[in-house]
C-alpha cells in the first residue's frame, strides 16, 4: 500500500507527526491529507481515462479512414423497414398426442 514504507517506518513518521502537530491537529491532518489524495487520485484517473478514450477515437479514426467498409450509418437505414423471410420452424414434434 505504502511501497516500500514498512511498519517500522510507518511508526516513525506517525511518532514524528505527532510530536511536530500535537494531537489536537494531528486528526485534522490526518482528514486534510486523506482528501488530498484522494482527489489526487480522482484527478489522474479521469486524466487516464481521457487519455484512453482519446487514443481509442483516434484509432478509430484511423481504422474508418485506411478501410474501405463503409460506416454503419451509411450500410443500415433506421427509416427502411427490414424485410425478413418468415423462418419454417423444425424444432417441434410432430406425432403429438392430445388426450
Amino acid at each position: 500500500m505504502f511501497g516500500s514504507l514498512g511498519i517500522p517506518e510507518l511508526i516513525v513518521i506517525f511518532v514524528v507527526a505527532l510530536l511536530v502537530f500535537g494531537p489536537k491537529r494531528l486528526p485534522e491532518i490526518g482528514r486534510t491529507l486523506g482528501k488530498a489524495l484522494g482527489e489526487f487520485k480522482k484527478a489522474t484517473d479521469d486524466l487516464k481515462n481521457t487519455i484512453e478514450r482519446e487514443v481509442h477515437v483516434e484509432e478509430m479514426k484511423q481504422l474508418t479512414s485506411t478501410s474501405n467498409i463503409a460506416p454503419a450509418a451509411e450500410i443500415v437505414s433506421r427509416d427502411e423497414p427490414v424485410n425478413a423471410l418468415p423462418v419454417e420452424r423444425t424444432d417441434y414434434t410432430t406425432d403429438v398426442h392430445h388426450g
